[in-house]
Protein backbone atom coordinates (compact mmCIF):
# COMPACT_ATOMS: atom_id res chain seq x y z
CA UNK A 1 0.00 0.00 0.00
CA UNK A 2 2.79 2.55 0.46
CA UNK A 3 3.75 1.72 -3.22
CA UNK A 4 0.35 2.88 -4.42
CA UNK A 5 0.44 6.34 -1.91
CA UNK A 6 3.05 8.81 -2.87
CA UNK A 7 3.22 10.59 0.24
CA UNK A 8 3.37 7.42 2.50
CA UNK A 9 6.74 6.51 0.04
CA UNK A 10 7.92 10.03 1.04
CA UNK A 11 7.34 9.58 4.53
CA UNK A 12 8.71 6.01 4.96
CA UNK A 13 12.06 7.31 3.22
CA UNK A 14 12.25 9.87 5.63
CA UNK A 15 11.48 7.66 8.49
CA UNK A 16 14.82 6.52 7.66
CA UNK A 17 17.09 10.18 8.57
CA UNK A 18 18.17 10.20 12.18
CA UNK A 19 16.05 11.92 14.82
CA UNK A 20 18.16 14.83 14.04
CA UNK A 21 16.38 17.21 11.99
CA UNK A 22 17.77 19.18 8.95
CA UNK A 23 17.58 23.10 9.71
CA UNK A 24 17.47 25.82 6.75
CA UNK A 25 21.77 26.61 6.50
CA UNK A 26 22.77 23.70 8.46
CA UNK A 27 26.30 22.63 7.14
CA UNK A 28 26.54 19.97 9.77
CA UNK A 29 24.04 17.94 8.81
CA UNK A 30 24.33 14.89 6.77
CA UNK A 31 22.45 12.44 5.69
CA UNK A 32 24.04 9.38 4.44
CA UNK A 33 21.36 7.68 2.94
CA UNK A 34 19.85 7.76 -0.84
CA UNK A 35 18.77 10.97 -1.99
CA UNK A 36 16.04 11.36 -4.38
CA UNK A 37 16.13 14.32 -5.40
CA UNK A 38 19.08 16.52 -5.64
CA UNK A 39 17.42 19.91 -5.44
CA UNK A 40 16.41 19.62 -2.07
CA UNK A 41 19.80 19.42 0.00
CA UNK A 42 20.75 22.69 -2.59
CA UNK A 43 17.78 24.33 -1.09
CA UNK A 44 18.63 23.51 2.25
CA UNK A 45 21.96 25.27 1.69
CA UNK A 46 21.11 28.53 0.31
CA UNK A 47 17.98 29.34 2.00
CA UNK A 48 19.48 30.93 4.97
CA UNK A 49 20.08 34.51 5.04
CA UNK A 50 23.52 35.34 5.45
CA UNK A 51 24.77 31.61 5.02
CA UNK A 52 26.06 32.38 1.59
CA UNK A 53 23.35 31.82 -0.34
CA UNK A 54 22.37 32.45 -3.71
CA UNK A 55 20.85 36.20 -3.25
CA UNK A 56 23.19 37.31 -0.63
CA UNK A 57 25.48 40.04 -2.34
CA UNK A 58 29.43 39.42 -2.07
CA UNK A 59 31.30 41.58 0.55
CA UNK A 60 34.46 43.14 -0.96
CA UNK A 61 37.34 42.98 1.92
CA UNK A 62 39.55 45.65 1.58
CA UNK A 63 42.99 45.06 3.63
CA UNK A 64 44.72 48.57 4.67
CA UNK A 65 47.05 49.21 2.54
CA UNK A 66 46.74 47.32 -0.18
CA UNK A 67 45.01 48.77 -3.54
CA UNK A 68 42.59 47.37 -5.50
CA UNK A 69 43.07 45.85 -8.99
CA UNK A 70 41.59 49.33 -10.27
CA UNK A 71 43.72 51.73 -8.59
CA UNK A 72 46.62 49.84 -9.48
CA UNK A 73 45.84 49.91 -13.29
CA UNK A 74 44.72 53.55 -12.32
CA UNK A 75 48.28 54.63 -11.52
CA UNK A 76 49.68 52.70 -14.13
CA UNK A 77 48.20 55.13 -16.61
CA UNK A 78 48.75 57.99 -14.53
CA UNK A 79 52.32 57.36 -13.80
CA UNK A 80 54.58 59.47 -16.63
CA UNK A 81 56.56 56.87 -18.97
CA UNK A 82 60.12 56.35 -19.12
CA UNK A 83 62.51 55.01 -22.08
CA UNK A 84 64.77 52.63 -21.16
CA UNK A 85 67.89 52.81 -23.33
CA UNK A 86 70.18 50.18 -24.30
CA UNK A 87 74.21 51.64 -25.27
CA UNK A 88 76.50 50.04 -27.28
CA UNK A 89 79.47 48.69 -25.82
CA UNK A 90 82.65 46.94 -27.48
CA UNK A 91 82.70 43.60 -25.10
CA UNK A 92 79.10 41.77 -26.11
CA UNK A 93 78.52 39.96 -28.68
CA UNK A 94 75.12 40.42 -30.70
CA UNK A 95 74.09 36.99 -30.25
CA UNK A 96 74.14 37.77 -26.73
CA UNK A 97 72.51 41.06 -26.48
CA UNK A 98 69.65 39.58 -28.61
CA UNK A 99 69.21 36.76 -26.17
CA UNK A 100 69.63 39.07 -22.58
CA UNK A 101 67.09 41.48 -24.17
CA UNK A 102 64.56 38.51 -25.15
CA UNK A 103 65.02 36.40 -21.40
CA UNK A 104 64.62 40.20 -19.97
CA UNK A 105 61.90 42.60 -21.87
CA UNK A 106 58.59 40.60 -21.52
CA UNK A 107 56.60 39.83 -25.31
CA UNK A 108 60.48 40.78 -26.74
CA UNK A 109 60.28 38.53 -30.43
CA UNK A 110 63.59 38.08 -31.93
CA UNK A 111 63.28 40.47 -34.85
CA UNK A 112 62.35 43.38 -32.22
CA UNK A 113 65.77 42.45 -30.49
CA UNK A 114 67.66 42.02 -33.51
CA UNK A 115 66.54 45.30 -34.94
CA UNK A 116 67.36 47.32 -31.15
CA UNK A 117 70.72 45.64 -30.77
CA UNK A 118 71.23 46.52 -34.31
CA UNK A 119 70.19 50.21 -33.79
CA UNK A 120 72.34 50.93 -30.44
CA UNK A 121 75.47 48.90 -32.24
CA UNK A 122 75.29 51.76 -35.30
CA UNK A 123 73.97 54.98 -33.59
CA UNK A 124 75.46 54.14 -30.61
CA UNK A 125 71.85 53.65 -28.26
CA UNK A 126 68.34 52.68 -28.82
CA UNK A 127 65.13 52.78 -27.48
CA UNK A 128 64.70 49.22 -25.77
CA UNK A 129 60.94 50.01 -24.25
CA UNK A 130 58.38 52.51 -23.02
CA UNK A 131 56.73 52.09 -19.50
CA UNK A 132 56.30 53.51 -16.01
CA UNK A 133 58.96 54.22 -13.93
CA UNK A 134 59.45 51.36 -11.73
CA UNK A 135 59.23 48.99 -14.64
CA UNK A 136 61.88 50.81 -15.84
CA UNK A 137 63.86 50.85 -12.84
CA UNK A 138 63.57 46.96 -13.16
CA UNK A 139 64.13 46.32 -16.95
CA UNK A 140 67.72 48.07 -16.60
CA UNK A 141 68.54 46.39 -13.44
CA UNK A 142 68.37 43.51 -15.29
CA UNK A 143 70.37 44.41 -18.31
CA UNK A 144 72.64 45.81 -16.00
CA UNK A 145 72.41 42.10 -14.34
CA UNK A 146 73.40 40.41 -17.83
CA UNK A 147 76.56 42.59 -18.41
CA UNK A 148 74.85 45.57 -20.61
CA UNK A 149 75.22 48.88 -20.47
CA UNK A 150 71.32 50.56 -20.21
CA UNK A 151 70.17 53.83 -18.61
CA UNK A 152 66.52 55.49 -18.27
CA UNK A 153 65.00 58.77 -18.75
CA UNK A 154 61.67 60.35 -18.70
CA UNK A 155 60.22 59.53 -22.45
CA UNK A 156 58.52 62.87 -22.26
CA UNK A 157 61.19 65.52 -22.43
CA UNK A 158 63.68 65.46 -26.50
CA UNK A 159 61.28 63.65 -28.26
Amino acid sequence: MEAAVPSRVALSAASRLPNRHAVAGDRSFVYKGRCQSLAIPMALSAAAPGKGGVLDRPVEKTTPGRQSEFDVKKSRKMSPPYRVILHNDNYNRREYVVQVLMKVIPGMTVDNAVNIMQEAHVNGLSVVIVCSQSEAEEHCTSLRGNGLRSSIEPASGGC
